[in-house]
């Protein structure tokens, strides 16, 4: 199960196009590009929070470090 999509960045028009396509596989390629998408965007946006967290970090041990001193 995903996440609920902003459907301006993953429009998603295969469940809306009927019954069948949704419930008997049609639909299951997209899904699985879906997924592969969100993986990469989440995996993107922990990148850059792990990044930023590391400077952070550095501030406040440089901080410390002066406090120290």
């Amino acid at each position: 199960m995903h996440p609920n999509l902003a459907l301006h960045k993953h429009p998603n028009e295969c469940h809306k196009s009927g019954f069948f396509k949704k419930y008997f596989g049609g639909c299951n390629g997209l899904k699985k590009e879906l997924n592969e998408c969100l993986t990469l965007e989440f995996n993107e946006i922990r990148k850059k929070n792990a990044d930023k967290a590391k400077e952070q970090r550095k501030k406040v041990e440089e901080l410390w470090k002066e406090f120290k001193e």
